[in-house]
């Protein structure tokens, strides 16, 4: 039985103290497992004969449903309860990496990795939805800073562990989330708190989610055809339905009482502008991560765990220096740091391309890990906070978890299509000579994206933060919780931006 009630709980306590060790293992596998198994990629395509598509796949199946469903998850915890949906999600996981784990064939891991997807989105919202609901006051506060912190140690270790688990067998790589599970399982069921929402809106958006799925799932299906092979009837086809619907999400999403993503947020120019701007940054991020590793394996001749840690300055950068990013963007304004940030992130991508035949890690990835990270430093906290005070308080979760999708989503396309556009084809992942040049055509094309981000957020947003939103709507002081994130610690996984539960009346 829990220790305390719910929003009773203190975090110098033994029940606090549980609470926080199963939210943050839990949020922890979701992240590892974003981070490692981009480190695997290379080992699974050889002992699986997969193709490069194959392994795009790998990469973007579990992305496609964990971008659909995790707004959706949100509110199924707030209606069913945050514990029960968090340990749903916590043992579906644990059962996809299973599976993933012993798969024989690329077609059974791809879909392995679409329920994880699933999984994810039912466990990532809960984890800081349950923090929000079991403190409060100062406690939600440090509490939330704690999550925050050691979800950046956790990854920081994920490359070394990934890069450790690949040289022994790419499949540990998700087996390992098994005991990982057990534990959170366990420890949840004796020491946290069921929570729910006594003000959830009383239906869900099914219809919402249904067509987030079939119009993500069929535009990404056809954009990796159309970049990699070509057209056919069979890519226009699912094209026009992918474009079809999500232009129908969108006209539910305006008539649903219940919305997945409330149109009002859409009023602001601010919160257009910045998930604009993280459309167009997390594309190109999710095309490094992907790639970088490959191109260290298969052209530099790195070992996974020395292409795993090879990005590490990044991490070690945004958890040193993102604090002060966040307190200069409350200062002067978000609009400097998000012209900044990008071009300087866009300068490293160039670097990147020096990185081939021969590199070494002192003269060709680390200055290029360090201007690439400086510049990630200087943009994703005030990305973050523009998204949040853009948004009126009663909005502040669902803001935050549509800056979520979109980023998981412009990972999702970019890895679908930019592979394709810069030359790197089925076979081309062991061929050193023809991935070093497709490496070097998306590096330019992921700076494209990066030089036109800076251009958007110089010409868009506009003001201090907290300012009030075009349209009247006054602007979303962050909560509590999200303030001390964002101003003390204030560390934003690469892979997407953090997700925030609103506060609770």
């Amino acid at each position: 039985m829990p220790e305390a009630e719910a929003g009773e709980l203190r975090l110098g306590t033994p029940a606090g103290r549980w609470v926080l060790l199963t939210t943050v293992l839990g949020s922890s596998m979701a992240l590892l497992d974003a981070t490692v198994v981009n480190v695997a990629l290379g080992r699974i395509g050889a002992d699986l004969h997969a193709s490069f598509t194959q392994l795009q796949w790998t990469v973007n199946a579990y992305t496609l449903t964990l971008a659909s469903f995790i707004l959706l998850g949100g509110s199924l915890g707030d209606r069913s309860g945050r514990r029960r949906v968090f340990l749903i999600g916590v043992v579906w996981f644990a059962l996809a990496s299973l599976v993933c784990g012993l798969a024989p064939s690329s077609e059974v891991l791809v879909v392995a990795r679409a329920l994880q997807g699933v999984g994810g989105a039912l466990l990532i919202p809960g984890s800081l939805a349950i923090i929000s609901a079991s403190f409060h006051g100062p406690d939600r506060a440090a509490a939330v800073g704690a999550w925050s912190g050691l979800g950046g140690i956790a990854g920081a270790i994920g490359p070394f562990l990934g890069g450790w688990l690949v040289e022994w067998t790419w499949r540990a790589v998700f087996l390992i989330n098994l005991p990982l599970a057990a534990v959170v399982v366990v420890v949840a069921l004796r020491h946290v708190p069921e929570t729910r929402d006594p003000h959830a809106a009383p239906g869900l958006d099914i219809a919402g989610t249904v067509l987030a799925v079939i119009g993500l799932g069929a535009l990404t299906w056809s954009l990796t055809g159309l970049a990699s092979t070509g057209s056919s009837p069979a890519l226009v086809a699912a094209l026009v339905v992918g474009i079809v619907a999500l232009t129908g999400f969108v006209i539910v999403e305006r008539r649903s009482p219940h919305p997945l993503v409330p149109p009002t947020l859409f009023r602001s120019r601010i919160f257009t502008a910045a998930n604009l701007v993280t459309l167009l940054m997390y594309g190109a991020l999710g095309v490094v991560f992907v790639l970088l590793v490959l191109q260290l394996q298969t052209v530099a001749g790195f070992s996974p765990l020395a292409a795993g840690t090879a990005l590490l300055p990044v991490t070690a950068m945004m958890l040193l220096f993102s604090a002060r990013s966040g307190a200069l963007a409350q200062r002067i304004g978000p609009r400097l740091p998000l012209t900044l940030g990008p071009l300087i992130s866009a300068c490293g991508l160039l670097l990147m391309r020096r990185i081939g035949p021969g590199a070494t890690w002192i003269a060709d990835v680390l200055p290029a890990a360090l201007v690439f990270g400086a510049g990630l430093t200087l943009t994703v906290a005030p990305l973050t906070a523009a998204v949040l005070d853009a948004a009126p308080d009663r909005y502040a979760g669902a803001a935050s978890g549509v800056n979520n999708a979109v980023a998981r989503a412009a990972g999702l396309l970019a890895i679908a299509v930019i592979p394709g556009l810069a030359g790197i084809g089925n076979a081309d992942y062991t061929d050193p000579a023809a991935f070093d040049a497709g490496f070097r055509n998306a590096m330019l094309i992921g700076a494209g994206l990066l030089v036109l981000a800076a251009i958007l957020a110089f010409l868009l947003i506009r003001g201090p933060l907290g300012e009030a939103p075009a349209g009247g709507a006054p602007a979303a002081r962050p909560a509590e919780h999200e303030r001390v994130h964002l101003e003390e610690y204030p560390h934003c996984g690469v892979i997407g931006p953090q997700l925030y539960p609103a506060d609770e009346e």
